[in-house]
């Protein structure tokens, strides 16, 4: 009996170790930090959904200093996760990607102010001084400008821009009237920064008509024409939705497997928690399927926004395909 769970275990072992000699590979590289933002590839990965899929996936965590982009076209990941200015501005300077999903369905982007200000609308925007973030992610906040008119030089009966880094110290010390801030980051950073939410008054892309698409899933163009790497994306694709609907029904688990996955130590779970719960928010009723008025409407963005460097000067072609996801479904 001793040498037949001897032998069972051992046959367990190998048939374990084959199939992970065979999982297909792939990694993808998140747009920021370890958070809940990216809690459902964090929690198909805890939770063995990528495994069961026949994949052996590695999540690359990003910062201040990663370009996804970059790293996509570099060969240091499969996928990447990105926002859809970012993307199409890359694409137009001919680097050929492509948005394969959708898992998030509205924005969480908006303006935080202080309520001292005065500030109750747009139109009391003018004359104000107004925290951004580049590298991309002011193109929504020029459309909007100019959509309502707004010079964003600092001239008279304008705005005035500064350049907002990844925190919230320019609203609490009063450098800027109003800061850019995430629906599920940066406004409850605010708040714990001991501003109660009765002194402020915030503004959502969403409610303005200027959203763009947030964390889609895209990859080069050309590796869409190998079938193999179609059907391993599908399969990942599946499994990350698989992960998210998971993270969605259980927020605190969720939250706690990506503190679990933060190699830094930097994520709190209370914090974590929270957006968690604001990220169920954006990604409900997602099957990873994009919805192209929801992408057109983002290139009518951008293309309304002007200036001297627009994101994108002409209506994008194939920048985005639903061939991994009609496998992803089929399967």
């Amino acid at each position: 009996m001793k040498k037949y769970l001897l032998g069972a275990v051992a046959a367990v072992g190998m048939m374990t170790a084959s199939l992970a000699a065979h999982a297909e590979a792939v990694t993808i590289q998140l747009k920021w930090v370890t958070q809940a933002q990216f809690a459902g590839y964090f929690v198909a990965q805890a939770k063995g959904f990528y495994k069961e899929a026949g994949l052996d996936v590695t999540i690359k965590p990003g910062g201040p200093d990663v370009n996804p982009q970059q790293v996509l076209a570099g060969g240091g990941a499969d996928v990447v996760v990105d926002w859809m200015p970012s993307a199409l501005a890359t694409r137009e300077k001919g680097q050929p990607v492509v948005n394969i999903a959708q898992p998030f369905k509205r924005s969480g982007m908006m303006l935080t102010c202080r309520a001292e200000t005065g500030i109750k609308a747009p139109t009391d925007f003018k004359d104000k001084t107004l925290g951004v973030w580049f590298f991309g992610n002011e193109y929504p906040f020029m459309a909007w400008m100019a959509k309502l008119g707004y010079k964003t030089d600092g001239s008279a009966g304008g705005v005035k821009v500064i350049k907002q880094g990844f925190n919230v110290d320019p609203l609490i010390q009063k450098q800027a009237d109003c800061i850019s801030t995430m629906t599920y980051n940066e406004y409850w950073q605010v708040i714990d920064a001991g501003i109660a939410a009765d002194q402020l008054v915030t503004f959502k892309y969403e409610d303005q008509g200027v959203a763009t698409l947030e964390d889609g899933l895209y990859v080069m163009e050309d590796k869409l024409k190998d079938p193999a790497f179609v059907d391993t994306m599908a399969k990942f694709v599946k499994a990350s939705m698989k992960g998210w609907d998971y993270a969605r029904a259980n927020n605190d688990e969720a939250a706690q497997i990506v503190v679990d996955s933060d190699a830094t130590g930097a994520a709190a779970i209370d914090h974590q928690k929270r957006m968690m719960s604001e990220i169920s928010k954006l990604t409900e009723g997602s099957d990873g399927s994009l919805d192209t008025a929801a992408a057109d409407r983002t290139v009518e963005t951008l293309l309304s926004a002007g200036g001297e460097a627009p994101v994108i000067t002409k209506k994008p072609e194939g920048a985005w395909s639903t061939v991994v996801m009609d496998k992803a479904k089929g399967m």
